[in-house]
């Protein structure tokens, strides 16, 4: 039996690109809980919305399972069963304090990386560790070497949908009702004061009077702990005058690896969403980024030295014309190179260390990573 843990909205749907690649087996029973986390708005209906079977937290931590699998890394320590963790977003990039209970007793590190959440009373909790990336081999080395012998190289799933979804393009703008004579913007942002949403609020509504309606389209892509956060009626209730001008809201439960491979400029901060979408090759604009809360050495960090920057001073306009025209194809090259350094290789790689981890021998299929759904937006 497989136990899947789910912190958050945003670490349910990372598992399930994990998860799927079980679906056919029926010697495998998968089963959900709902862990204890600050962001846990929305996790049971998300669940819930999966038809599967969901066992109270106080089972599953009293239970023993053959398999864990993880995206978060809160209260796993009281899980019995071998436990897998992977990323929740892409890569490891955003520092944290490592402290001893209130205090800080060391420098910030990756979360993810960092031993305070990888160790528990001084042994390596996972007994798997997912990286997208080798030079997050280093890293980890680096952070908490405890750790190293349980890491392994897999891939990133979301950056092999988003490719794999590159070629539906057209497809996915006629979803977004972006017209043919239009350009679309995707405007991303992610949680927490520091994030676009709460450094410029204001730009949407920038945005959808500034830019000529029958040229542009706005696409507002938003982290799941904003809306379930804030709650849904508030998030449409806050942009209902740019609704009204025109602005698009993608929700929570569409599929976002679609809007940003459909877009003419990406706007955002250093979240995920942003880093992701250095893959299709639009310009990526950061607006508003908090340099000191990200690891330079992550890709995220390489993003924030090559990408350029949105003012709020001057025309918006005339700034995206401009970044159009001055960045070249293959400018972020180097940035979407260092999310993974197993492209297209992350089904294969995951399912093969499920399987190793559950002593099963694999299905005789190949996985194929498909194309994002078409994406839809809030109505």
């Amino acid at each position: 039996m497989v136990l899947v843990v789910v912190h958050t909205v945003t670490s349910g749907q990372r598992l399930m690109d994990t998860v799927r690649l079980v679906e056919s087996d029926l010697r495998i029973q998968v089963v959900f809980t709902i862990a204890p986390d600050v962001f846990s708005n929305g996790v049971a209906e998300f669940v819930g919305g999966l038809g599967a079977v969901v066992l109270p937290w106080e089972q599953a931590r009293n239970q023993r399972f053959d398999l864990a699998i993880a995206a978060s890394l809160g209260a796993l320590h009281e899980i019995h069963a071998p436990l897998i963790v992977i990323p929740h977003g892409a890569g490891f990039n955003k520092l944290v304090t490592v402290r001893d209970g209130v205090r800080a007793v060391g420098g910030r590190v990756a979360y993810g990386l960092d031993p305070q959440r990888l160790l528990h009373d001084g042994a390596v909790l996972p007994s798997a560790v997912a990286l997208s990336h080798s030079s997050e081999l280093g890293r980890l080395a680096r952070t908490c070497p405890d750790a190293l012998p349980v890491a392994t190289v897999v891939g990133d799933p979301s950056y092999d949908r988003l490719a794999a979804g590159l070629p539906h393009r057209d497809l996915y703008r006629r979803a977004l009702a972006v017209e043919p004579e239009q350009k679309l913007v995707v405007v991303s942002s992610t949680w927490g004061p520091a994030s676009l949403f709460g450094r410029w609020p204001r730009l949407l509504h920038r945005l959808v009077t500034e830019l000529p309606r029958q040229e542009y389209r706005v696409v507002l892509l938003l982290h799941p702990n904003i809306w379930f956060g804030h709650g849904i009626w508030q998030v449409r209730a806050w942009f209902a005058d740019s609704l009204r001008r025109g602005l698009s809201l993608v929700p929570p439960e569409a599929n976002w690896h679609a809007v940003l491979a459909s877009a003419d400029w990406i706007i955002g901060d250093h979240g995920s969403a942003t880093l992701y979408g250095t893959v299709t090759g639009a310009p990526v604009v950061l607006a508003g980024f908090p340099r000191d809360d990200v690891d330079p050495a992550s890709a995220l960090g390489g993003l924030a030295a090559v990408a350029p920057r949105l003012s709020p001073r001057g025309s918006l306009r005339e700034q995206l014309v401009r970044i159009a025209t001055e960045v070249e194809p293959g400018h972020y090259r180097a940035v979407a190179e260092s999310i993974t350094s197993a492209p297209g290789r992350f089904d294969r790689n995951m399912r093969r260390l499920i399987y190793r981890s559950l002593d099963l021998r694999q299905p005789s299929v190949i996985p194929v990573t498909a194309p994002a759904p078409a994406p839809f937006l809030v109505r």
